[in-house]
Formats: structure tokens, C-alpha cells, sequence
């Protein structure tokens, strides 16, 4: 997996806050089940992709629908067996609860990705980032702001 580095902020263009502020909740998936089982609880939860926690809920990477069934079922492996652990994507950006919001944004640009997952410094799940959220927390911070006097 790949980590940002907080000291590229060339293109980052606000200071505010941590992760932490605008973080929502992780749709998360077991190592331990099946292609099948994974798929079941993707359709379930209505996600294309799912970050993968062990038993401790340490990430270890992504799962992609469209890359299980590729993978499972073009290459005839039993999905109700093959164990998702084959299939996990580890070079996926996340970022860490403390680090800032621009850091977070940068990162997102850099890797052109839309969402990120959040973990402890640990490497606990505890959520994920959305561009969006971050364009969101940039725009009510706009508002926020006082005018400025023309006098």
C-alpha cells in the first residue's frame, strides 16, 4: 500500500483540519471468506470495491468486483473456495486519521483516486475519505469565512 508524503503539497490549496474531520465509515471485507461470500456482501452493500481488514481490522488492501470475477471466473476457479486473499489490491493509497486534509487531497490528486481509506497510525481501519467530502469541507470553510471590509 502506499503512503502519502506529507511534505508534497504543491498542489494542495487549503490548511484545515485532519482526516478525522471528515471521515465516514468503512464498508470493510474479511480475509478470511470466500470470492463468493465477497461478492455476496458487494452486491449486498451496493460497492464496486471494499478495503480488506484481517481479525485485528488492520487493512491489508482492496478488493475489486470486476477483479474477482475476472480473475475467479475466467480462469475456472471455484468462487464458493477460491479465498479472496489472492485477490487483494496492497497498492492502494490510504492515508492516516491524524494527517491533514490537504495531505489527504494531494495524495487523492496524485494517485487519481476518489477515495482513499483512513487508518490509525497502527494501520487499524477506521473509515474512509471521499474527494468529495474534502471539496465539501472546503466549501462550508468559504462560507464560513468573514468578509472582508472595503473601507
Amino acid at each position: 500500500m502506499e503512503q502519502i508524503n506529507p511534505n508534497d503539497l504543491r498542489r494542495a490549496n487549503f490548511k484545515a483540519g485532519t482526516v478525522k474531520d471528515i471521515i465516514e465509515h468503512a464498508k470493510s471485507i474479511s480475509n478470511k471468506i470466500s470470492v463468493k461470500a465477497a461478492l455476496e456482501e458487494m452486491q449486498e452493500k451496493a460497492i464496486d470495491s471494499s478495503p480488506v481488514i484481517d481479525q485485528r481490522g488492520e487493512l491489508l488492501g482492496t478488493l475489486s468486483k470486476n477483479k474477482m470475477n475476472r480473475n475467479v471466473g475466467g480462469l475456472g476457479h471455484d468462487p464458493k473456495t477460491e479465498p479472496v486473499e489472492a485477490h487483494i489490491e496492497t497498492s492502494n493509497a490510504y492515508c492516516f486519521e491524524d494527517q491533514t486534509i490537504a495531505e489527504a487531497e494531494q495524495m487523492m490528486l496524485d494517485a487519481k483516486v476518489g477515495e482513499v481509506s483512513v487508518v490509525t497510525r497502527e494501520k487499524l481501519l477506521i473509515g474512509t475519505i471521499t474527494i468529495e467530502a474534502i471539496g465539501q469541507k472546503k466549501r462550508s470553510r468559504k462560507r464560513l469565512q468573514p468578509l472582508k471590509s472595503r473601507a
